[in-house]
């Protein structure tokens, strides 16, 4: 009971993740009618910039800020200026994501506009390779970690004989929070309900003053923003290497589960999703061995069940309902 409410946990806190990504994904989507393959790269980028900022980065500016301004280095705590590096590292790489891809909307996707949608689909297929390219080049391929980690492991919350570890505690907070805050402000600011009008109908949106290639530039921004966070959060478990770009592929059972055209059904496909590959792989287990139990037969649990599960998944949602759970059905009348 215990490793199963652990496994739920950790399922919430990595689906999570996968809902602020999947977010993204179909924010993208309904506002520009693109599907950008190159999420994951996204993700892969956010992984390794936060982690160059905050690894890399933080002992030459320790060392510049020592000698030039000792009274300031020596006047905060250990702790506080692990708070004032976590902070700057994430700001920072929030700031690369929106420079990366304002740069790529403005000169390579914004002139794809009124292009074929598989030209478009193409295009962001080749910034993933480039992308991935270009992060093997700068950062190799090897596994690196945070030193020191972000969340600290030990930092976690007891409940009875449960303890549920901090990372995956925080990881779920900020997740959260940046869905909160976006679902915010969605609703409640004048850009995001601009956005809202474009995703409707793109040509009414216009006749009425909305400027739909500020909304395009606004959704790929948010797209790439919820990425590179996303990537800073899961790089801080398992460390940060070029299989971080998977993470792009599992995304996409949770967009396309909760429906290409819905925000809201991405992220709770995201969470269902994560669940299901982090709870799936023991409950299976736990049915091959009473069935092994029960009919005295020698069956093996598949292996790497969490990396199949989500697709499985998939197919069986489609196979019922095309459009995904909260998707919009189209109706074609001839």
């Amino acid at each position: 009971m215990e490793n199963l409410f652990g496994l739920i946990i950790t399922g919430l806190a990595i689906g999570s993740v996968y809902a602020l990504v999947a977010m993204g994904f179909a924010l993208i989507y309904k506002s520009t009618s693109i599907i950008n393959f190159a999420q994951g790269e996204f993700v892969l980028v956010g992984g390794y910039v936060a982690l160059w900022l905050y690894t890399d980065l933080r002992g030459l500016a320790f060392e510049a800020l020592a000698q030039a301004r000792p009274e300031v280095f020596a006047a905060l705590s250990p702790a506080g200026w692990q708070l004032v590096v976590v902070a700057a590292a994430f700001l920072l790489t929030i700031v690369a994501g929106l420079l990366m891809v304002l740069a790529l909307e403005r000169l390579i996707l914004r002139p794809m506009i009124g292009e074929p949608i598989i030209s478009v689909i193409m295009v962001t297929i080749a910034l993933a390779t480039v992308l991935k390219g270009l992060v093997t080049l700068i950062w190799e391929t090897q596994i690196r970690n945070f030193d020191p980690p972000i969340f600290q492991q030990q930092d976690g919350l007891r409940l009875g004989v449960i303890t549920l570890p901090g990372v995956y505690l925080w990881i779920f907070f900020f997740a959260a929070l940046f869905l909160v805050s976006f679902a915010l402000f969605f609703k409640f600011t004048r850009v995001g309900v601009s956005m809202r009008a474009v995703a409707a109908d793109q040509q009414v949106a216009q006749s009425m003053g909305i400027s739909v290639k500020t909304v395009f530039a606004i959704s790929w921004s948010i797209g790439a923003v919820v990425a590179v966070v996303g990537g800073m959060l899961v790089g801080n478990i398992n460390g940060v290497n070029i299989e971080l770009s998977h993470f792009g592929l599992t995304v996409f059972p949770a967009v396309i589960l909760g429906g290409l055209e819905s925000v809201g059904g991405a992220i709770i496909g995201g969470l269902v999703i994560g669940l299901v590959q982090y709870l799936g792989p023991e409950l299976v287990g736990q049915a091959v061995a009473l069935y092994n139990r029960a009919f005295d037969a020698a069956l093996v649990t598949p292996g790497n069940l969490e990396a199949v599960l989500p697709f499985v998944v998939l197919i069986a949602i489609l196979m019922v309902r095309p459009y995904g759970l909260f998707g919009i059905k189209e109706i074609e009348r001839v």
